[in-house]
């Protein structure tokens, strides 16, 4: 076993790639209040807005930190599918993204809620509708990647919807709270060192 130093103003992670390689048998959706929203061309503001929302208690930061012609380029391709999950009151509560650029591949780019619906089940009607959304004619492997930043439970949740781990790699970035790009108090389960 060896341990490698990982400079203080840095935050490292292990990342688990998972992949599904069968479309699932149809099943019935689990009920929930929610609704998805298709953003067809969101702009960079709007999009970016609803991704900190959600992915900043994990430290999601790689869409706010690209030039802005390189989100767009992403978020307004024809081949990435963007959805607002909404509650009953139209509150965009949560996001699922779809990149079938690389077919016969779909990656479940980005897929999570605000952290105060965690647990309610909202998250297994997401997943259902995400299969539903990605096993399309031409698709053979539906894959995703989490890693320790994420919400304890992701990886658990990720294989019970089917996904089969295939790869791990350490990465490591500089802490994006400690340039301003996210809040100092973002994420508390991850220390700020700088």
């Amino acid at each position: 076993m060896a341990l490698t130093d990982v400079d203080p103003r840095q935050v490292a992670a292990v990342v688990t790639h998972l992949e599904m390689r069968t479309k699932p048998k149809p099943a019935p959706l689990p009920p929930s209040t929610l609704r998805l929203v298709r953003w067809k061309a969101p702009s960079v503001e709007k999009y970016r807005g609803l991704f900190r929302r959600v992915g900043e208690p994990w430290l999601w930061f790689s869409r706010l930190v690209q030039p802005d012609a390189v989100v767009e380029a992403v978020i307004h391709d024809p081949a990435v599918e963007i959805y607002a999950v909404c509650d009953p009151q139209g509150i965009e509560i949560g996001i699922l993204e779809l990149d079938f650029r690389a077919l016969p591949d779909c990656e479940l780019s980005f897929f999570g809620l605000v952290p105060e619906l965690a647990g309610q089940g909202h998250g297994r009607w997401l997943m259902a509708q995400a299969k539903m959304l990605a096993w399309r004619k031409g698709v053979e492997r539906f894959w995703v990647h989490t890693c320790t930043l994420d919400h304890p439970s992701a990886l658990g949740f990720y294989i019970k919807s089917g996904f089969v781990p295939f790869g791990r790699a350490v990465e490591t970035f500089d802490d994006p709270r400690a340039f301003g790009v996210l809040p100092r108090d973002a994420a508390p389960h991850v220390p700020l060192l700088a």
